[in-house]
């Protein structure tokens, strides 16, 4: 029997708090130059593409979360709502997906620590390093998430402060005759949805927060206030200084803006790498518990939902993600693993969004016209990601599906 008392139920404050640090990850750090390069002069308007698609998921998502409160997100809600199947891209896509994001922030971290001709061992090493804490149980805190994003938030700002008293160096290049695109801006919105991930993690709180039926809203929407207003700042800036000619070409877009004051510039790579770091060991422990989660229900190998006895850390599945993540620093640049990514994450959230399209009116929190502008937008960004991180997701997605098919045949 419950006694409805526990430290675990916060309030609005906390859970904005929560929701504002997960999202603040490696994206506001690595996502504006390869966007940029696909939406040039239009970045901002690509930006407003990813947020209002991001804001639809995660209302659905919300919404799913208060009528399915157990544990494996969008894999269980396409279950319950739509069958196996659904579910099974759903988790496959998040799994995929993240296995990417979680090779994009030690991209990110390294891109910030050392020099280009260093970035990928530097990579390679992070992910080792976090894959290892992370066999021993050792993962992110909520408590020690919202330092981290306290801190991104003081440390970006302060960015913004230095960049307007101290321009860069190399000034900016205006080289770009900011021709309008819709193919460009899809993209770069496509490439800026990574840039929100993390806010997932507002929409699964209804267990731990008092009236979520109140606060989970509450939280999600000032979560999306504060860190879009932050990343339209921080676009606006970076398109400002250093310019839609040289911004696609910066593989460190925050630090250029301080790159006359060398302390800033340290001090950039030392709160890009933490944030980054900080997320990668996040990410990595959520999809390899999905993994594990699939593996229960045998839509992916048994194996990855072995558990160490001491831990209780499923090693095989981390292991599994960790490997995943370092064939794509060894293989892909930023771009195209951001835009990987973004294709993953995005199957997983139409799935959402065409499972609150199911709920019946009892269970729905939301106009029905919000699930489906997400879905939709979904839809609309993964077709116009970029061509090889789309061909490649998809071959991906073809491999899981015969994957399980041969499970099922073997099970008989």
């Amino acid at each position: 029997m419950t006694t409805g008392a526990g430290p675990k139920k916060i309030g609005t404050l906390g859970a904005t708090a929560i929701g504002v640090s997960a999202m603040l990850g490696a994206g506001v750090f690595s996502a504006f130059a390869p966007a940029a390069q696909a939406a040039g002069g239009w970045l901002l308007l690509s930006l407003a593409i990813a947020l209002v698609v991001a804001a639809s998921n995660a209302a659905s998502t919300a919404q799913l979360a208060r009528q399915h409160p157990g544990a494996g997100g969008v894999y269980l809600y396409g279950r319950e709502q739509l069958g196996e199947w659904p579910g099974f891209l759903a988790g496959w896509g998040f799994v995929i997906g993240k296995t990417a994001s979680v090779a994009a922030m030690a991209i990110t971290a390294a891109a910030y620590l050392v020099p280009e001709p260093f970035a990928r061992p530097v990579a390679l090493a992070v992910l080792v390093a976090v894959t290892a804490a992370g066999m021993l149980g050792i993962t992110r805190t909520a408590a020690v998430a919202t330092v981290i994003g306290s801190v991104v938030i003081a440390g970006l700002i302060g960015v913004l402060i230095v960049a307007q008293v101290s321009p860069p160096l190399f000034g900016s290049s205006n080289e770009d005759d900011s021709v309008f695109s819709a193919l460009g801006v899809l993209q770069g919105a496509g490439i800026l949805f990574f840039a929100f991930a993390g806010y997932a993690r507002v929409a699964t709180l209804s267990e731990e927060v008092r009236d979520p039926r109140r606060t989970v809203p509450r939280a999600m929407l000032l979560s999306f206030v504060i860190v879009s207003s932050l990343l339209a700042v921080l676009g606006w800036a970076l398109l400002n200084t250093l310019g839609p000619g040289r911004l696609p070409l910066t593989p460190a877009p925050i630090a250029a803006l301080v790159e006359t004051q060398p302390v800033a510039v340290a001090a950039v790579s030392v709160l890009a790498a933490v944030s980054s770091i900080g997320a990668l060991s996040a990410v990595l422990a959520g999809s390899s518990r999905t993994a594990m989660a699939m593996g229960r229900r045998r839509d992916l190998p048994a194996a990855l939902a072995q558990q160490h006895p001491l831990t209780a850390v499923p090693r095989a599945a981390v292991l599994a993600v960790a490997l995943g993540a370092a064939l794509l620093i060894c293989v892909g640049d930023i771009r195209e693993v951001i835009g990987f990514s973004s294709a993953g994450v995005l199957v997983y959230y139409l799935i959402a969004n065409l499972s609150a399209l199911t709920q019946a009116r009892e269970h729905r929190s939301v106009p029905r016209g919000v699930s489906v502008l997400g879905a939709v937008g979904c839809v609309t960004l993964v077709v116009t990601l970029p061509p090889l991180a789309l061909v490649s997701a998809l071959a991906v997605f073809l491999v899981g599906v015969v994957a399980r098919l041969a499970l099922r045949a073997r099970r008989g």
